[in-house]
């Protein structure tokens, strides 16, 4: 294929990924920017050219053995919810922006502790960027020179840099738009996600192809490869020697997977919320395993087709497509792959230039000069220092690149970031978990490992792949065979890459512990190793569970903040400062809880290291001794936990009060209720004894009327004089009820007959009003045991509300009857005007008129409903009113069938 075609793809398809995390930064707060499936996703930066490429290699090489490397970081996910969480906790808390800012807090803010790990960082992701620099070169050597065959003058290495130069741009831009390191970069995130779609689904891709296109299926694959290959050794553990192999090369993948730099950037710099660690707990494993289900067959494949060519088995998934004359196939797999390079590279050198600047350049170059720059001064110097890291670690990484034999394989070369950044693992895990581990033990610890695993396995690597000189990898220095770098102190069960592994922990360990037991660190070290181990109990103390004793004003503080976060950010984070922990503005002196406050800050801009020396510049600090330390951190502990208490005693009397004060919103209620309920009945009482007294004397007067009009006056009366009498028997029956005092004459019934006759009794108004009864019901008898007199009031009184409250002619009134085992069930419903939501609480309460009727003046004294419900109490039933229906109203009864007193 032409250079300038694949060029062109090159260049447009790096425009996408700028213009999709451009759209990312723009649009933060973006629910697909923000989904927890981005976090996941992005961890896929562990899948680099090593994956993509280098798995297909070492499986055409050594079988199943590439799985050991994918294992690891599968059994540390589920570990996330205890490891990582401690982690984030911490990192979030103290603003850590990178594993060298972790690292050195542990141990007091140890600005040397930072450097040595920021050195580490560099030498282990130096070569790796290189490796990622090669597969670049390589695959487009490929992909456009197939078909004519290498050409030994052709040089690519000024395509390779200037694709170098501009993901070096990609990354120094969007790396480098907020001071604050520890700040989520939500752009390059998204990108990188983006990325990790696309090159599984352009691997799955090829893999269904080369398996069920190119062969007849897995099963094909593996009978042509049986016939052909040793398959045993290829598919097999390796005995004893190959399981100690497999269990320390997991432990290496398993280790790397929370130490590598870009790991750490996403994992614990871009996290932001609980959900994401969820998700990424199946995700990613799920991820890692969909990667790795073609990659044997591929290699495999490759074999097959390809295995009597000079070619480099790295890259069968794009020969294999190339070879087959499908060069559509090729371009999605080399766009795959160059995924892959751009994610580890931009998050590569993102997290390590960060380490630089705030660990090495600024910490020992350039803290005094910032220290009397101005905020904006200080922003930009940063800013281009990060920018300058960028750019000079690719262009080491280039350099390098070029001294690569091109048959050296990828995954040997991914082995040595892998061996050097696991030296790493003791201060980080350790010192989490132990707090008597030290600075000088952390120091020790890493200088012997890393000494150790340059000689054991860089060393002579670069001796026989770049300088073709293997006589040091097999006689050892000065011919001492007992040194001899792969087989150290006779130790041969073991591969090159486990030996150094194995030999360099556990010099490492033994040193770490040992002298961090031998030589106790100072007091910031044992006040951060008591937080460390503590994170729980931190995380709820914040600013009170650190140690500090001297002399500092918090103007100075304040002045020093203006100068590396500007002013704005400064005053923004020291009223939140005053406000929670209520703190006087005209107070002068900064307490320990300022100290800490103003470190967190400053870690974000210019890390931990470098806040250190800032806040030292300006206080008087005091050491403080072990025993103060304890009793400091013992005394937060108890203030924390008397808090807890008198929160937790705050909230009982809350939730009191606020039960008080419903309680006298419902006496309130009541006493206006029982206002409204006298004034009616007062009203109802005073209205027929107004008439029959009126009738009376006209009766009296009248010696000489009509007949007729005196038979209408008397009918009046014996009217009025029943009205009065419904209304006494109301009161007296209601209070019966409340008061226990009335009993049930309970007998067995049809409670069928017992509505019917309920029904009839209506009838004669229902008629007058032109509204249908309606009796639903697929029973014909349903005995039950309850006092006849008093069901029939109930069905009554509700049958003549509904009657009230429904028009004329349009009315409907349905009685609906159904039978459980044990329980009757009768609903009443109309398609009246209904009941309002707000009335639904109190319609059963005996001082309550409904505001909803039809007349004017509200009809009854309210006692209807209030006794149907005491009656269906004592039937041990029952009574409510359905809510939120379109129209009318409708009353459920359920009472048991046999009532027990």
């Amino acid at each position: 294929m032409s250079n300038w075609f694949i060029l062109t793809i090159i260049l447009l398809y790096l425009s996408f990924l700028f213009l999709i995390a451009y759209w990312a930064e723009r649009n933060k707060q973006n629910k697909w920017v923000n989904s927890p499936y981005v976090y996941a996703l992005s961890l896929a930066v562990y899948c680099s050219a090593w994956t993509y490429y280098g798995s297909v290699g070492i499986a055409a090489r050594s079988g199943v053995e590439f799985l050991a490397i994918y294992l690891g970081p599968v059994i540390a996910a589920p570990l996330w919810v205890v490891v990582m969480r401690k982690i984030i906790q911490l990192s979030k808390l103290y603003n850590v922006s990178s594993i060298a800012d972790f690292i050195s807090l542990r141990y007091g803010n140890n600005r040397s502790v930072g450097a040595l790990v920021t050195l580490v960082c560099a030498i282990s992701v130096i070569p790796y960027i290189s490796l990622q620099l090669k597969a670049i070169s390589e695959t487009f050597q490929i992909i456009t020179l197939y078909d004519t065959g290498f050409s030994e003058g052709f040089i690519f290495s000024d395509s390779t840099f200037y694709i170098a130069v501009i993901l070096a741009v990609f990354a120094s831009f969007f790396g480098t738009l907020s001071l604050d390191a520890s700040k989520r970069r939500k752009g390059v995130l998204f990108s990188v996600a983006f990325e990790s779609i696309l090159k599984l689904v352009f691997f799955l891709i090829v893999g269904v192809y080369v398996s069920f296109f190119v062969f007849d299926g897995t099963q094909d694959i593996y009978n042509q490869a049986n016939e052909e290959f040793n398959l045993a050794a290829l598919s097999s553990v390796g005995g004893i020697s190959g399981g100690l192999n497999w269990y320390f090369t997991i432990v290496l993948s398993f280790l790397a997977i929370f130490l590598l730099p870009r790991q750490f950037q996403v994992s614990v710099v871009e996290f932001s919320d609980r959900s994401q660690l969820k998700k990424a707990i199946w995700v990613f494993p799920l991820y890692l395993l969909l990667f790795n289900v073609f990659v044997i067959f591929i290699a495999w494949g490759g074999m097959l087709l390809l295995g009597n060519k000079t070619v480099n088995p790295d890259y069968f998934s794009l020969l294999i497509p190339l070879h087959t004359g499908q060069n559509w196939l090729a371009v999605l797999v080399f766009l795959g792959g160059f995924s892959a390079v751009i994610s580890m590279v931009v998050v590569s050198t993102l997290a390590l230039s960060t380490m630089l600047s705030n660990n090495l350049i600024i910490p020992y170059g350039f803290i005094k000069k910032f220290n009397k720059n101005q905020s904006v001064k200080n922003e930009k110097y940063i800013k281009n220092i990060r920018r300058f890291s960028i750019f000079s670690l690719i262009l080491i990484a280039y350099l390098l690149y070029l001294f690569f034999d091109p048959d050296v394989s990828l995954f040997s070369i991914g082995l040595i970031s892998f061996l050097i950044i696991v030296q790493l693992a003791p201060s980080f895990f350790l010192g989490m978990y132990w707090n008597r581990g030290s600075s000088l033990g952390t120091k020790a610890g890493i200088i012997a490992g890393l000494f150790i695993c340059l000689y054991s396995y860089v060393l002579p690597f670069f001796a026989s792949v770049i300088f073709n000189n293997p006589s040091f990898e097999n006689l050892g220095p000065w011919g001492i065979e007992f040194l001899r770098p792969y087989q150290l102190f006779g130790l041969d069960a073991l591969n090159p890459t486990t030996h150094a592994l194995f030999w360099s922990l556990l010099v490492n360990t033994f040193l770490y512990a040992s002298i961090s037991v031998s030589f106790k660190g100072n007091y910031r070290e044992r006040n951060y190793g008591e937080m460390f181990v503590n994170s729980e109990q931190v995380v709820a103390m914040r600013e009170t569970a650190f140690v500090w004793k001297g002399e500092a004003y918090v103007s100075d503080i304040q002045q020093l903040l203006i100068r590396f976060i500007g002013e704005q950010r400064a005053e923004k984070a020291l009223r939140i400062f005053r406000k929670r922990y209520a703190v006087k503005p005209d107070e002068k002196l900064a307490d320990a809880r300022f100290i800490n406050f103003a470190e967190r800050l400053l870690t974000g801009a210019v890390g931990s290291a470098s806040a250190k020396i800032l806040i030292g510049n300006v206080a008087k600090e005091k050491p403080v001794s072990l025993v103060e330390v304890l009793q400091i951190l013992e005394e937060n502990k108890e203030t924390i936990s008397t808090n807890k208490s008198l929160a937790a005693q705050s909230e009982k009397l809350i939730q009191l009060t606020q039960k008080l004060q419903q309680a006298n919103e419902e006496l309130k209620i009541q006493d206006q209720l029982k206002d409204d309920f006298l004034d009616t009945v007062a009203h109802e009482l005073k209205t027929p004894v107004t008439s029959i007294q009126a009738s009376s004397e006209v009766l009296a007067d009248g010696e000489d009327m009509p007949f007729q009009l005196r038979k209408q006056f008397i009918e009046n009366i014996l009217n009025d004089t029943e009205r009065l009498a419904v209304l006494i028997n109301d009161i007296l029956d209601l209070e019966k009820l409340a008061s226990g005092r009335d009993n049930l004459n309970l007998a067995n019934n049809n409670f069928v007959k017992t509505v019917t006759k309920a029904i009839q009794g209506v009838q004669n108004i229902a008629d007058k009003k032109k509204v249908s009864l309606q009796l639903k019901t697929e029973y014909t008898s349903i005995e039950a045991e309850y006092d006849h007199d008093k069901m029939m009031q109930v069905l009554t009184n509700l049958l003549s509300n509904a009657l009230k409250f429904v028009n004329s002619e349009t009315g409907i009134i349905q009685l609906q009857i159904t039978s459980k085992k044990e329980n009757i069930i009768c609903e009443v419903s109309d398609n009246g005007k209904g009941i309002p939501n707000e009335d639904l609480p109190h319609i059963f309460k005996k001082f309550y008129q409904s505001k909803n009727q039809n007349l004017k003046k509200q009809k009854g004294s309210g006692f209807g409903l209030a006794i149907c419900k005491k009656i269906i109490e004592l039937h041990n039933g029952n009574i409510s009113a359905k809510a939120n229906l379109k129209q009318g109203a409708s009353i459920h009864i359920e009472f048991p069938k046999k009532t027990s007193r």
